[in-house]
């Protein structure tokens, strides 16, 4: 008879280990257990906890943006406040996405990758609408078009409209008198970012959406620069 192997102090069995993070990532990280799918169409909510995130290009019609204080929860389960820079867009098309959050998982930390679209870095393939996105911080390109107000008050911004077509009041919760951007469209290309919180609780079609866990720490790719122009969403 052969004894079978003595296992090697140190070495993790990440199948079985994935096995049992895969669950716990997707209920703890309130990333995927808010998400509601059709086929090709999702109501997107990430909350709670900051999420990294990359996207070749997003472009936005009805842009608006504005100063406000977003509630966080810290490590240690206390709350406080964090002041983040909170983008609303009416309709929006996207040129791929990749969201990154990690997650602690039995003294291990494992990421959740979600990767949204093709990888044709001129298809702008995936369309959302009622987006809002509070940024922590983000690097790229800008580019706004129509008629720009800078610095206006930020309760006055307008994204979206009613049922009956009359815009929104203060459809970003904004506070009076903090910073505001109103803008017919925005245009953000290479964007390598972190967002406390992302809402598309409207529509987010996307030709294809994949899930992944992968053990420690692992970033996004590095979006590709966009081509061509976007449809109009």
């Amino acid at each position: 008879m052969t004894a079978a192997p003595a296992p090697q102090e140190g070495r993790t069995h990440w199948r079985r280990s994935l096995a049992v993070a895969l669950p716990a990532l997707l209920a703890a990280g309130s990333l995927t257990g808010a998400i509601t799918s059709g086929a090709l169409a999702l109501d997107l909510r990430i909350q709670d906890r900051p999420v990294d995130f990359t996207t070749s290009s997003l472009y936005g019609t009805q842009y608006g943006a504005a100063v406000v204080d977003q509630t966080v929860v810290h490590p240690d389960g206390t709350t406080g406040s964090l002041r983040v820079l909170r983008m609303g867009f009416a309709d929006g098309v996207l040129n791929g996405l990749c969201l990154s959050r990690q997650q602690q998982i039995a003294g291990a930390t494992y990421t959740l990758l979600l990767t949204l679209g093709d990888t044709d870095p001129g298809t702008w393939e995936i369309r959302t609408r009622n987006t809002v996105l509070d940024l922590r911080n983000a690097t790229g390109a800008l580019d706004m078009d129509g008629i720009v107000d800078l610095n206006v008050n930020g309760a006055d911004v307008k994204t979206v409209k009613d049922g009956t077509g009359a815009y929104l009041d203060n459809p970003l919760d904004s506070p009076q008198h903090r910073f505001g951007i109103q803008a017919r469209y925005a245009k953000f290309d290479s964007i390598t970012g972190t967002a406390q919180d992302m809402q598309i609780p409207g529509l987010l079609t996307t030709p294809e959406l994949r899930v992944s866990v992968k053990p420690g720490t692992v970033a996004c790719p590095r979006p590709a620069a966009p081509t061509g122009t976007p449809g109009t969403p």
